[in-house]
């Protein structure tokens, strides 16, 4: 009896002493990419996680040029993207055998702000596109007198710079634009230089309370001389297509999305993954796409 009683305690030491052997690990989603959307999934991911403690999502910035490149060279599940590939990257996709799976889980209005202090209200894309080209390089500040532009715009590996560059400009930007890591780096440039005007993802402009951050201005934007002049912080006007720089943002995945991941996606477009994003000041995904 002793000697089965030795067994039982010694069978139990062992169990409990390799029982992290035995367990599971927790399913991860490891998701990188655009600085635009990294805050917002950032939320998303630990409010779903809140709810769903079996899963695990690990997610890191660095761009969205970075994000893509991650998914694929397969150092990440999951690419956050605010802008579509381009076509070295389908190239290389359909090279690599990678099979891009796409997910718009909300839209994003870039928002162009400038220093209080600037004489600058709005502006026409074409006035925008020449600002940051760099052939209008002048402007007035609200005593008019005349400045030097300062540009800040974020790194080629952002899909905001690709977006910018394709949308807004149609060439180069100029060499004079500061090219910032991140939305917050520019809006904090923007508050400290007089004859500052940059572009930023609307979600970084207020505050938690949905409040515009002080220190900045806004500048309404409109499609050319008659159209109807729009400020981002219309969100109705946004809604309605009015606004003319509305994006949509991006997740690629390699192949369809597991099972994990696809539930997490589905949380985003969820009424709860939803009204986090509407908090931060992003878009939800329309019935009817906005106008490209």
């Amino acid at each position: 009896m002793k000697r089965i009683s030795w067994i039982w305690w010694s069978s139990l030491i062992t169990l409990l002493a390799t029982g992290c052997i035995r367990q599971q690990p927790l399913p991860s989603i490891s998701i990188k990419g655009s600085d635009t959307e990294v805050n917002l999934v950032l939320q998303l991911a630990e409010t779903y996680m809140e709810t769903n403690p079996n899963v695990s999502l690990c997610v890191t910035g660095g761009g969205s040029g970075v994000g893509i490149a991650g998914l694929f060279n397969g150092h990440t599940d999951v690419a956050n993207s605010s802008r579509g590939l381009n076509a070295y990257e389908e190239a290389l996709a359909k090279e690599r055998g990678i099979d891009i799976h796409t997910n718009i889980f909300a839209y994003d209005a870039l928002a162009i702000v400038c220093h209080p202090e600037l004489a600058m209200d709005s502006l026409t894309i074409e006035e925008l596109g020449q600002i940051f080209s760099g052939k209008t390089q002048v402007w007035t500040d609200r005593n008019g007198k005349v400045c030097s532009l300062s540009l800040y715009g974020r790194q080629s590996n952002s899909g905001t710079y690709i977006y910018f560059r394709e949308k807004i400009i149609g060439a180069d930007y100029s060499s004079g634009m500061k090219q910032m890591n991140g939305n917050a780096q520019i809006l904090e440039a923007v508050k400290s230089d007089r004859n500052a005007i940059g572009y930023i993802g609307l979600g970084y402009i207020t505050d938690e309370h949905g409040i515009l951050r002080k220190g900045i201005k806004v500048v309404s934007t409109k499609p050319d001389r008659n159209a109807l002049t729009v400020s981002p912080l219309d969100a109705q006007a946004v809604q309605a297509g009015l606004y003319p720089l509305v994006r949509p943002l991006y997740q690629f995945t390699n192949g369809k999305p597991d099972h994990e991941t696809q539930a997490f996606f589905d949380f985003e477009k969820s009424e709860a993954g939803q009204a986090i994003l509407k908090k931060n000041g992003y878009l939800p995904v329309p019935k009817n796409t906005f106008p490209q």
